[in-house]
């Protein structure tokens, strides 16, 4: 069992998995990744919302959920233990682990028409993930011969056999609650014209709707306000750009920012660190992995 680190970024650039289990969970805001999530529930109280979504966990449940996904687990008012393993997994990483006729991301493909982020298992099923996963997390902290081997191999029949459960579901998705029509329709109203010039009153124009009731609502069901639902949709596409080598102040014109100063105060904010920043450590991130692969290959 591991003490919560409440960070939301990686430490490593393959994959982390950890085991929590908090008597008393203080909980943390609606938040993004740059990478794979795989959340398997073992114990508490749990509503969690992803993108507007609302499920409320039950025991052996599996969220999986994108890098672009925002989400955030809201606990209940009793003080039940809550406990759940939480594996990471880097973009990059996974994409060296697929094959040219398997992609192991299409587990999280939310553009898949019967994707959802919700996987509820049998019995049995519940106990095969509990075991590999707990498996992985042993295998990750050993540092016997051949361990990394032996990890990377564990994480790859565990991805294997979680895309083939997915594929099983995608005919009978659960889905514990959608939005509202209203919330859902302002929702892919922002995450098209979040690049517009965007505000609570012109959404709420927009939608026939006052200020208040939209406020009211969308707080309820996203967990997050509509100006900071904007600003975070914002600033995952500014750190997208950025990865592809487009200039931090272009980079803030074409997501919607009124001004640079503006995009970088919310860039720091946000993730502890400045654009440039964010930039560098993505160049030492590709160095790093360039001079790994030469060394295996040598």
């Amino acid at each position: 069992m591991q003490i919560f680190d409440p960070r939301q970024s990686m430490s490593s650039n393959k994959f982390e998995i950890f085991h929590y289990r908090d008597a008393k969970f203080e909980g943390v805001p609606v938040h993004q990744h740059d990478f794979y999530e795989v959340y398997f529930f073992i114990g508490g109280n749990v509503e969690y919302s992803v993108e507007g979504h609302s499920y409320h966990l039950r025991k052996g449940d599996i969220l999986l959920i994108n890098p672009l996904e925002l989400h955030q687990p809201r606990i209940g008012p009793d003080q039940s233990d809550y406990e759940r393993i939480v594996l990471w997994i880097n973009k990059n990483y996974l994409s060296r682990l697929c094959s040219n006729d398997v992609s192991l991301s299409r587990c999280f493909d939310n553009t898949n028409p019967d994707h959802s982020n919700l996987l509820r298992l049998s019995l049995s099923q519940q106990n095969y993930i509990s075991s590999k996963l707990t498996e992985l997390l042993e295998e990750s902290k050993s540092k016997e011969y051949g361990s990394e081997l032996a990890t990377q191999a564990l994480l790859t029949r565990f991805l294997v056999e979680l895309n083939r459960l997915t594929m099983a579901k995608d005919k009978n998705p659960v889905t514990e609650s959608e939005p509202s029509p209203l919330i859902s329709s302002v929702i892919d109203f922002i995450n098209i014209h979040y690049c517009e010039k965007l505000s609570l009153s012109r959404i709420a124009e927009e939608f026939f709707v006052s200020k208040y009731y939209l406020s009211h609502a969308f707080n309820s069901t996203v967990g997050t306000s509509i100006h900071r639902y904007i600003t975070l949709k914002r600033l995952i596409h500014a750190k997208q750009m950025l990865s592809s080598g487009i200039r931090p102040t272009t980079a803030a014109a074409n997501c919607g920012f009124n001004d640079y100063a503006g995009f970088y105060r919310a860039f720091t904010a946000e993730y502890g660190i400045t654009p440039a920043e964010f930039i560098k450590s993505g160049i030492r991130n590709q160095e790093f992995e360039i001079a790994g692969t030469s060394i295996a290959k040598q």
